[in-house]
């Protein structure tokens, strides 16, 4: 819609209603628009530096520490995410269908081991044997998390390796992973059975983490129950 005429000043007046320096007709803005649009860019232009410096800090000290379970986690003490993880199909146990699992399934007074890994992860193949040490010793049910993976792939792996899940869900394209704040394959967390993550550790489990770490985290969050999540001496 055009302008209202009676809403113009007059050619005459053109300047007097409107005034504005040289700088500003020959299409120059202010000292002050300059300042606060160079100071706008500058924070724009910092932030993804000042975010990725955070993070690189995170693996520096994981990397150097020689502990890749040292990696910080937001989650610890929180509520486990609320993702539900569909069956792995065709996988069966004794002849019947393993079942995915609910996040819902987490809170059943239990304590549970979430375990995300892949068939084309190298050091799952390595940790494979002391999730099935784990499930033996501690009984607690462990529950797998196959990520972006290919069906077969996976249902190959179980069936050489062995079977240490209670449930296999499946993440293909990665969202469930994102959600629990996974950095890479394998991670493994032990969730109270109030449904919040006691422990998480980063990387394939050893024989030395299995003993020192993830067993006695599942020990400390079956005793602490709702009062305090686990936590492992280093």
């Amino acid at each position: 819609m055009a302008e209202p005429l009676g809403n113009r000043p007059d050619n005459k007046n053109e300047k007097d209603a409107n005034p504005m320096s040289a700088a500003q007709r020959d299409g120059t803005p202010p000292a002050a628009t300059v300042d606060n649009d160079g100071r706008r860019r500058s924070g724009w232009f910092v932030l993804p530096f000042a975010m990725f410096f955070g993070l690189a800090v995170m693996f520096a000290f994981a990397l150097f520490s020689g502990d890749p379970s040292k990696l910080p986690s937001a989650l610890i003490g929180r509520p486990a995410p609320s993702v539900d993880f569909a069956a792995l199909e065709g996988l069966n146990e004794a002849g019947r269908p393993v079942p995915g699992f609910k996040a819902s399934e987490l809170a059943n007074g239990e304590t549970h081991v979430v375990n995300f890994w892949a068939s084309w992860c190298i050091p799952c193949v390595q940790e494979h044997p002391m999730l099935i040490e784990l499930a033996r010793r501690t009984g607690a049910p462990v529950l797998g998390v196959n990520y972006k993976d290919e069906p077969d792939a996976a249902r190959r792996f179980i069936g050489r390796y062995g079977n240490p899940y209670r449930a296999v869900g499946v993440d293909p394209q990665g969202r469930g992973a994102i959600e629990w704040g996974v950095y890479g394959m394998p991670e493994t967390f032990v969730v109270d059975g109030t449904g919040r993550i006691a422990y998480k550790h980063v990387g394939p489990i050893s024989k030395e983490s299995l003993e020192d770490k993830v067993i006695p985290a599942i020990e400390q969050a079956r005793k602490a129950g709702s009062a305090t999540p686990a936590t492992v001496k280093p």
